[in-house]
């Protein structure tokens, strides 16, 4: 079986055939269709996430079940399936407490699926699922049986991106009709975010990237205005937009503490800032303490969008079903398997929006 393994801190990666992990009594073997590239696969292949290599990579894909273990319960065989970063076992405490996104399994399913690789040893799998390959085993807990006529590579991107985006805006952050937003960073994330905030009502929605691909894609989904943070300080920029005050809402999806810091600014007194971007493990933010308190801003983390999968992979598969998600406008780049390492690179160099290995 055909998959992508990083082998190396920041070296490119080798396709090869392997041989699958076995399949333990909970465990579903996938076969892939479909596999977006993340920015959090090419964090994890350049050292700044605590994952051990050898390792495959990828965990936004979807695909159809071949076969299952003895006491799986969620999916039979021939359920086409979309896989998810975090699981959701649906019975710990953070599950039952409509905390899926923290399910307390997290940290197994990372670890218990290993590849045997060509050098004698194993691969574990990223967050549990290793969707650059053509198959991969995984536990019933990572994977959503769905039922939807969406194209795999349109399917694939809620698994991690768009769902991270969209539930930013509507499960954290909780963006209300006719607010203001502001978006730090257009890549499939962020315009997951914008496209979020478009579905909530906001009024004003900023999408800023240096990028000008992005800026341009931005406005296709949902942003009413961009911003080139080359051109003028992005802040400022911002309160032009709205009467001087800042938004009501502001994002950053990028994962730098300076660029938090500056969604921090763009927020208006009483505002929201939601962080998404995934940050190297050793950054810090420092806050100006006073100006942080008395400004009656709320700063708030967002883990996977506090997406709760079985719930919100069918109600954001419906958004795209009746139109109101444009999915397909994300799909920038359609690539195979031997091509990976230039998806990677295209991914590096911000070109595109999201790539998908079909």
């Amino acid at each position: 079986m055909k998959a992508a393994v990083a082998y190396e801190l920041g070296k490119p990666l080798v396709v090869e055939d392997l041989v699958l992990p076995a399949i333990g009594p909970n465990d579903v073997l996938v076969r892939l269709s479909a596999s977006g590239i993340c920015h959090t696969d090419l964090a994890a292949i350049e050292g700044m996430t605590p994952t051990p290599f050898p390792f495959v990579p990828g965990h936004e894909g979807c695909g159809v079940v071949e076969a299952v273990g003895s006491d799986v319960h969620r999916v039979e065989v021939d359920s086409r399936v979309l896989a998810s970063v975090s699981p959701a076992c649906g019975s710990c405490w953070w599950c039952v407490n409509s905390m899926s996104n923290m399910c307390e399994m997290g940290n197994t399913v990372r670890t218990t699926q290993r590849w045997s690789v060509s050098d004698g040893g194993s691969a574990t799998a990223l967050c549990g699922c290793g969707t650059f390959a053509e198959a991969m085993v995984v536990h019933e807990a990572s994977v959503v049986p769905v039922e939807t006529s969406l194209a795999d590579e349109e399917l694939a991107l809620l698994g991690c991106g768009v769902t991270t985006g969209l539930g930013a805006a509507l499960n954290t952050a909780r963006v209300v009709p006719g607010s203001n937003v502001a978006v730090i960073g257009c890549g499939g994330v962020g315009q997951s975010v914008i496209q979020g905030a478009r579905i909530a009502g906001a009024a004003v929605i900023v999408g800023i990237d240096p990028a000008a691909s992005r800026r341009q894609a931005s406005l296709v989904v949902g942003a009413t205005h961009v911003v080139d943070p080359a051109e003028a300080d992005p802040v400022e920029q911002v309160r032009a937009l709205t009467h001087g005050r800042g938004v009501d809402y502001s994002f950053e999806v990028v994962g730098s503490a300076d660029l938090m810091l500056q969604a921090l600014d763009m927020a208006r007194r009483g505002g929201t800032v939601t962080l998404v971007g995934m940050p190297p493990m050793d950054a810090t933010l420092s806050l100006p303490a006073f100006r942080t308190v008395f400004s009656g801003k709320k700063i708030l983390g967002s883990v996977m969008g506090d997406a709760q999968v079985l719930r919100d992979f069918p109600r954001f598969i419906a958004l795209a079903e009746t139109g109101r998600l444009d999915l397909g406008s994300l799909v920038s780049r359609r690539i195979r398997l031997d091509e990976i390492n230039d998806g990677l690179d295209a991914l590096h160099r911000a070109e595109g929006v999201r790539t998908v290995v079909l």
